[in-house]
């Protein structure tokens, strides 16, 4: 997992919680990369796992809720720091059917090691997307975060519903009604 994700994290937990939060859960992880991340390294997923773990430990927020938390103010770090990525887009619906063929392949360009989930789209018009996320990780509400930013960044709204195909999480189908 690229290390922007846990630097971001990081200092999410940090805005939200405190500096001591962040000591406190990295202290409690048993963590190769000891806790010090680099927004270009690659880290294992297990790490972010045990953070997650540690986090909703000491909330008693549950680890979805973390992550769509979390994918909401990955939005947007990804809309500053990479604007022209975004722009190019006019409607929600568009930007996400386009996430396999378009955003993906411009990520793997700035990241050419990671390893990014699988959109299937299985059906689209203006106002119905339904496509199948395959991921070797259990990050759908991750991707439901960041579906939700979409929506708001285009002020536009929408009803988002999955069905986990797999029960671990790994392959979901989203079904997605933009509102008028």
């Amino acid at each position: 997992m690229k290390g922007i994700v846990f630097t971001e994290f990081l200092e999410l937990v940090e805005d939200k919680f405190g500096l001591e939060m962040v000591d406190t859960i990295i202290n409690q992880s048993e963590l190769e990369s000891g806790g010090a991340y680099t927004s270009v390294g690659t880290y294992e997923f297990s790490e972010m796992l045990q953070l997650l773990q540690h986090l909703s430990d000491h909330t008693n927020i549950s680890i979805d809720n973390l992550l769509l938390v979390y994918a909401e103010h990955f939005f947007s770090v990804l809309e500053n720091s990479h604007p022209k990525l975004i722009a190019r887009y006019k409607d929600p619906i568009e930007m996400l059917a386009s996430i396999e063929n378009h955003i993906h392949v411009e990520v793997q360009k700035i990241y050419p090691d990671a390893e990014l989930p699988t959109f299937e789209v299985l059906e689209k018009t203006d106002t119905l997307l339904i496509m199948i996320y395959k991921s070797s990780r259990s990050m759908h509400y991750f991707g439901l975060g960041l579906m939700n930013k979409t929506f708001e960044h285009f002020n536009s709204s929408a009803d988002i519903e999955f069905e986990k195909i797999k029960e671990d999480g790994t392959e979901v189908k989203f079904i997605i009604r933009k509102n008028s």
